[in-house]
């Protein structure tokens, strides 16, 4: 046991309570649990650990499927048999399923042929997309071990507690396993582990630069040399400042690992550009913090995007300031346009990103004609005399609520429109692409509980105004 947990425990740092528990399930003998339900938010892991560990269970065949994929009883059922059994259907078979199976009645029977000797893992990732099949399938995915008399276990994975799976015939009762998001000590641990390979990738740019590209002159043989015996002699230190660093800012706008280790490489090509060269020592942490400030903040409004090329462009060093604002400006036109919302969706992102960025006490002064008069106070005019670094533009988004977005949409949309479910369904939409993000109170969007986040960026949402003829200064505090 000791010897599996470490080895997968390598593999993922901080999870080595989750790969116990299901060593526990599956690992010591026992006939296996009906039904595992293993829930989190994305991005923590679920599914890889599980790919890693079930291969490594003695006389035990299991199945990875996708519910989304699986969109009909009969795929779902057929799916699982062709996996447990290792048949892949191709032009040798005419690529049919092991066997036809048209109901619940055929699976089971299928199910009852097995051989007995095996023990048998079903594990079902997006599971929450069972609750839209037959009222039938999910209490039976739950009961197989005792309708089929095999060692069978279904691992249900999903973003969604089990608390939403409302059947009122109701469920058997199953070991639900909650696998939590990684702390900011955590995700750090984790991308220090892989300095090796940000290294070596680094590496391989250097040589690609010394080729030459379309938009960049090659360098000389003598100047990638000296840069990649400069890269090679970067201690794991100056790996772990930079990671404090990075994730100082973008830990509280993200904390999904994929996107941070994507964004940080992208990062990290800008920040080791002045070590490499040469024109800043690797221990000055100041001259580095003040070099790369402007790259994360640009950073900060397309880290949820992931659009080709857009990170690059915004990130690529060019000759003149001018030249480069000009890029960054003529990339985010581009974007917006590529995105192509629904013309209220675009009013609910601006919405959210007044919300976001003006303090709720200025609601009434922003949205409302009849205000009331405002007195002058000294405090008040010194308030406003604020630097770049104070404004809340620049601060980061704050959390806000449902019912405060739909107040903000109502008072600058210029037309009436009722609240109905495909308005919600456009934050639904907005939440799924990232543009915003749950601070608390995730998947309560109906009962107006949750508090979201905007993560675009200034210029982003700008140009997704002048799309619509809105102008988003006149109702940002900071303009005032």
């Amino acid at each position: 046991m000791e010897h599996t947990v470490k080895q997968i425990s390598d593999l993922f740092p901080c999870r080595e309570h989750l790969i116990r528990q299901l060593y526990r399930f599956y690992g010591e003998g026992d006939p296996f649990p009906p039904a595992v339900y293993l829930y989190g938010h994305t991005s923590t892991g679920k599914s890889a650990i599980l790919r890693e560990f079930l291969p490594h269970l003695n006389d035990t065949k299991y199945a990875f499927l996708n519910a989304i994929e699986c969109y009909t009883n009969k795929i779902l059922f057929e799916t699982i048999l062709n996996r447990l059994t290792n048949h892949v259907p191709c032009a040798d078979n005419g690529y049919t399923s092991v066997a036809t199976v048209d109901c619940m009645r055929d699976f089971v029977a299928q199910l009852q042929a097995m051989d007995d000797e095996w023990a048998y893992v079903i594990v079902l990732e997006n599971a929450e997309r069972v609750r839209d099949m037959d009222h039938n399938v999910l209490p039976m995915l739950l009961r197989l071990p005792e309708v089929s008399g095999l060692n069978i276990s279904v691992v249900l994975v999903s973003d969604l507690p089990f608390e939403k799976y409302f059947i009122r015939t109701g469920l058997s009762p199953v070991m639900k396993v909650f696998v939590p998001e990684y702390s900011k000590k955590d995700i750090a641990a984790i991308m220090m582990g892989g300095f090796e390979k940000v290294r070596e990738e680094l590496r391989t740019n250097l040589e690609q630069m010394g080729e030459g590209s379309a938009r960049q002159a090659a360098l000389s043989e003598e100047d990638v040399a000296k840069r990649t015996e400069v890269l090679l002699e970067l201690s794991p230190e100056f790996y772990e400042n930079y990671l404090s660093m990075f994730l100082n800012v973008f830990f509280k706008v993200c904390r999904d690992l994929k996107e941070l280790q994507l964004v940080s490489f992208e990062c990290f090509q800008k920040y080791c550009e002045p070590v490499l060269d040469g024109t800043i020592a690797p221990h000055d942490v100041n001259k580095l913090w003040r070099h790369i400030l402007k790259t994360m903040k640009l950073a900060l409004g397309t880290i949820y995007m992931r659009m080709g090329s857009v990170n690059q462009e915004l990130l690529r060093p060019t000759a003149q300031e001018t030249s480069e604002s000009l890029e960054q400006v003529q990339t985010m036109k581009r974007l917006a346009r590529n995105l192509e919302l629904p013309f209220y969706a675009k009013y609910l992102l601006i919405a959210a990103y007044l919300a976001s960025h003006n303090a709720a006490k200025e609601d009434k002064r922003l949205f409302m004609k009849n205000h009331g008069k405002q007195k002058k106070r000294m405090q008040s005019v010194n308030a406003k005399a604020k630097v770049s670094e104070k404004m809340a533009t620049q601060m980061g988004p704050k959390s806000f609520t449902i019912d405060r977005l739909l107040a903000i949409f109502y008072a600058i949309l210029d037309e009436k429109v009722g609240l109905n479910c495909h308005l919600l369904a456009q934050i639904s939409t907005l939440i799924h692409l990232k543009f915003l993000i749950f601070a608390s109170g995730e998947g309560s969007i109906m009962d107006g509980s949750a508090r979201l986040q905007c993560t675009v960026g200034m210029d982003f949402i700008t140009h997704i105004g002048k799309m619509v003829g809105f102008n988003v200064r006149q109702y940002l505090c900071d303009f005032f």
